[in-house]
């Protein structure tokens, strides 16, 4: 998932991390139109392939998102559609067939921060924080060239002091165990280096440019050429490493493991709360009983009502074997 205000570059970062172009039909409003756009989401699919490895990606892009003038509560269709997802996936998942169930959860959001203010605005805040314990959070500084290096370095640190200041959860990098192999520490090295680059400073372009003899790709100025695979130009090299080869899976296991876990704990726990309350609940997916102590207690108190039923029916049948023999 793609997200932030429009003007950010977010449709040519990611025609740039895919080598596609993902937007042919987009129609580009007018200021008129954009007054009246509502935040909507749109799907994109492309097919990759990677080191030999074919892989089928979904973006989600949210279009219309920051452009109002109240921006109130603007992100809860994005926070919807995750929940529609999650509730998709927890009802194949508690169906009869759970082979080929189909993944459509949103295992990862880039949220554009622009490079123009002063570190994080309102909305940003309010936007990381609504979807903190929903999606992996990445963060990004859109259109770096539009700074200097002393400037990115300044607005990442004030960046990162603000995701601190305001508890924002952010995807975290894991950590190798210390018991670990030297290649891995190593990897560990890199892995934290990532960290500290967080958020990143990305650059998009297609134009194809020579540089020193070479043909890259990159944005060409009066003053010089950036070129969006050089790593001391920015850092749309780490992002799309991490995102296709180095943490895809944990990605999706960050996802499966802890936010898809928290929302069916959840929804199990809602379902368990109705049961009890009303014991003629409606609902398609199969109830669960969930693991608290209540339950459980009930349960073992049920147990012993039925322990004690059945030892007096053996008193009364015993009595009355006693008293057919006294006749």
């Amino acid at each position: 998932m793609v997200a932030g205000e429009f003007g950010l570059g977010k449709s040519t970062l990611v025609n740039s991390l895919f080598l596609n172009d993902l937007y042919k039909e987009r129609k580009l409003l007018n200021a008129e139109e954009r007054i009246k756009q509502t935040v909507e989401i749109t799907k994109h699919t492309v097919d990759i392939e990677e080191k030999g490895v074919k892989l089928k990606l979904t973006i989600v892009d949210v279009p219309g998102f920051g452009d109002a003038i109240n921006n109130t509560e603007c992100w809860t269709p994005v926070t919807d559609y995750i929940n529609q997802q999650f509730e998709q996936y927890f009802r194949d998942e508690s169906g009869l067939n759970r082979k080929n169930i189909q993944d459509n959860r949103v295992h990862c959001c880039l949220y554009f921060i622009s490079p123009f203010g002063q570190g994080l605005r309102p909305i940003d805040v309010e936007f990381m924080k609504a979807l903190q314990d929903k999606v992996n959070v990445v963060p990004l500084i859109a259109k770096a060239d539009c700074l200097t290096p002393s400037e990115i370095k300044k607005l990442k640190e004030q960046v990162r002091e603000e995701i601190d200041k305001y508890g924002i959860k952010i995807y975290q990098f894991p950590d190798c165990d210390s018991d670990e192999d030297e290649e891995i520490k190593q990897q560990d090295k890199g892995l934290k280096m990532l960290q500290e680059s967080l958020p990143f400073a990305v650059i998009g372009g297609n134009t194809v440019v020579e540089v020193r003899g070479q043909r890259v790709r990159g944005r060409l100025y009066p003053w010089g050429i950036v070129e969006v695979e050089n790593p001391s130009h920015c850092d749309f090299g780490k992002l799309r490493n991490m995102l296709i080869r180095t943490h895809m899976h944990d990605l999706k296991d960050t996802t499966n493991d802890c936010h898809y876990e928290n929302y069916r704990a959840q929804c199990i726990q809602n379902m368990t709360s109705k049961m009890n309350a009303d014991k003629r609940v409606e609902s398609p997916i199969p109830i669960l009983p969930l693991s608290t102590p209540a339950v459980e207690t009930e349960n073992l108190i049920k147990k012993k009502d039925e322990e004690l039923r059945r030892m007096q029916q053996m008193l009364q049948k015993m009595q009355q074997q006693m008293h057919g023999q006294d006749l």
